[in-house]
């Protein structure tokens, strides 16, 4: 399984979410790629959601079709409100999905 955190660096959120997928490596023995997305362009052309984006096999788990495509930090419906990355519970279960 190959998982992809796509970024861009103004968005400080990415950071927890690099350092939870690499500890979730480990445990399911997934490869980790980073993309650094740095312009508008790339944005559009990557379909980029907002950072961070987690890709696992390619595709966004988390993806709103109708969220908008762009340089912003993206923010994920949690448990208890609107949070700044995929919690590790959100990950797990879209890992475990991936891997069904």
């Amino acid at each position: 399984m190959m998982v992809t955190l796509q970024y861009f660096d103004e968005c400080p959120n990415w950071r927890a979410t690099h350092a939870l997928l690499l500890r979730l490596s480990g445990e399911y023995g997934f490869s980790l790629e980073l993309t650094e997305v740095d312009s508008i362009a790339e944005a559009d052309r990557l379909g980029f959601r907002g950072s961070p984006s987690v890709l696992i096999d390619g595709a966004d788990p988390f993806a709103s079709p109708s969220a908008p495509v762009g340089l912003s930090c993206r923010v994920y419906r949690g448990p208890n409100g609107l949070i700044g990355g995929p919690s590790e519970e959100m990950l797990r279960s879209a890992l475990t999905a991936a891997v069904q």
